[in-house]
């Protein structure tokens, strides 16, 4: 029987196969097809030759990792998704969003699309990415709608991850004002998650554009909302926190943002919310500039922290951490 690399044809589709074996953000994997590419890298899954740069019990553990996952019908899989009129990207398309390189290892194997992959050609300083508390309160929903369409009305795209709360106002004031968004997903662009944003999902996937790490018909997991941050701060120039709770996946992409020498921004909100929180640490810790009107994130995207500081680019698969501040030593008092 063919080896799963001997029927796949081409790196487009040995990289959606790929999708389909390894979870996202495998630095390992990332690692071997960088080296090799994707047809090299799902030959050395199924055999015992050397593998660039990783030793040999390394390799054994990668291999061994990614067993369970190998099956024979992976390719006819990518055909069949093909056939369903859902598209892909992978680094070598004029639409890959060059973002994402800085990414190095961790890099997304692949981009799975529906709709307008156009909008990801544009220069960094011509999108943000808007994210925030699911739980997010009357105050951080109206920040963020207004200011996603604030910044549609400039012709900036927002991106942003499909979510309640504080994502899907930023997702709604930008399609309201006729403005262009991207929703970054968890899980398969066929997958409306979560499913009560299926209509707003159907909407941005007609006119503006869903993308995905995650192979058609993906369930969105608690790991892949985690690796998901990654390519919501790589995406744009600049993250805007509205609202986010300290130990909030909205905190995490903030990490990446700034390791990735991309622009912070964070709206300060009332002392006595839990939803402040976030966006106050930013700022305190000097990771995020104070957001409070749309031109406060123009100056951010057109003289970011690359430009002003004149930081060199990250270096390739940076770790993004994101540092919990400690408790206090006496409870706080509310100004």
């Amino acid at each position: 029987m063919a080896s799963i690399a001997e029927q796949v044809t081409g790196e487009r589709m040995a990289r959606m196969v790929l999708s389909m074996i390894a979870e996202p953000d495998d630095q390992a994997t990332g690692h071997v097809l960088a080296q090799v590419g994707g047809v090299e890298t799902l030959a050395l899954m199924e055999n015992n030759e050397p593998v660039p740069e990783m030793a040999r019990a390394e390799a054994m553990v990668w291999r061994e990792h990614l067993a369970p996952h190998l099956d024979q019908g992976l390719a006819a899989r990518a055909v069949e998704a093909e056939g369903r009129g859902i598209g892909t990207l992978i680094p070598a398309d004029r639409e890959w969003p060059t973002g994402l390189n800085d990414l190095g290892v961790r890099a997304p194997y692949v981009l799975w699309t529906r709709g307008a992959t156009s909008l990801l050609t544009s220069p960094l300083r011509e999108r943000v990415t808007v994210t925030g508390a699911r739980a997010a309160t009357d105050y951080g929903m109206e920040v963020a709608s207004d200011l996603a369409g604030n910044l549609a009305d400039d012709e900036r795209v927002i991106v942003a991850g499909g979510a309640f709360g504080i994502e899907g106002a930023a997702h709604r004031g930008a399609l309201a004002r006729g403005g262009h968004t991207v929703a970054v997903l968890a899980g398969g662009v066929d997958r409306a998650y979560p499913s009560a944003h299926r209509e707003l999902l159907e909407r941005i996937g007609d006119v503006g554009l869903l993308v995905s790490e995650l192979p058609p018909g993906a369930a969105p997991s608690r790991q892949r909302f985690v690796a998901r941050g990654r390519l919501l701060a790589a995406l744009s120039g600049v993250t805007v926190i509205p609202e986010a709770g300290l130990r909030s996946g909205a905190m995490r992409t903030a990490a990446h943002a700034h390791a990735l020498r991309r622009g912070v921004g964070a709206v300060p909100g009332p002392v006595t919310s839990v939803t402040s929180e976030g966006p106050h640490d930013l700022i305190k810790r000097g990771i995020a500039s104070m957001v409070t009107t749309t031109s406060d994130v123009t100056v951010l995207l057109d003289s970011g922290p690359a430009a002003r500081r004149n930081l060199g680019r990250p270096e390739p698969g940076a770790e993004f951490t994101y540092r919990r501040p400690s408790p206090p030593q006496e409870p706080g008092r509310a100004l």
